[in-house]
């Protein structure tokens, strides 16, 4: 092994570290927001997903979003529509099909949380240069992407005893 496959190593095993930690706190945030709110942590992240896409969703399309299977996300719509977070209404273009919009006055506390505490993350974000941030967001695109790809292995894979 040469020093620079050394270095490698050694840089990968402290990103693996960061990135376990980073993880852990990020679930444990989100915990932590959901408790806040008293919202399930999976509907916290469900209506940030809503939240992002251009428009409403069906909940297949939510369940491929989330990772979850189609009777889990029905039953997290389920949750959000009666907390009144979310509608369904029916898909003008095929009527079997039903979307889920979020409804922005109800999203309205959970943005201001967001909002809030959003200020400090941007804070951490300005004492990168441009060329960073275009790393940083190039690598949680491709993450966003790989984590679906592996959540789909997973679920393709037999549960060890």
């Amino acid at each position: 092994m040469t020093d620079a496959d050394g270095a490698r190593a050694r840089s990968y095993e402290e990103l693996a570290l960061a990135s376990r930690r980073y993880n852990a706190a990020y679930v444990l945030f989100n915990q932590a927001i959901a408790d806040h709110l008293g919202l399930h942590p999976t509907d916290v992240q469900a209506l940030s997903l809503l939240t992002a896409e251009p428009g409403p969703l069906t909940v297949k399309q939510l369940a491929v979003l989330t990772g979850l299977t189609t009777g889990s996300a029905t039953r997290l719509v389920d949750r959000l529509e009666r907390g009144g977070y979310v509608t369904r209404t029916p898909d003008a273009s095929d009527r079997r099909r039903v979307l889920v919009a979020p409804v922005p006055a109800r999203l309205a506390r959970v943005t201001a949380v967001w909002d809030e505490l959003g200020r400090d993350w941007e804070a951490l974000l300005d004492e990168h240069t441009e060329a960073e941030l275009e790393v940083i967001t190039r690598h949680l695109r491709r993450a966003y992407d790989l984590s679906h790809v592996q959540m789909a292995r997973l679920r393709s894979l037999p549960r060890p005893d």
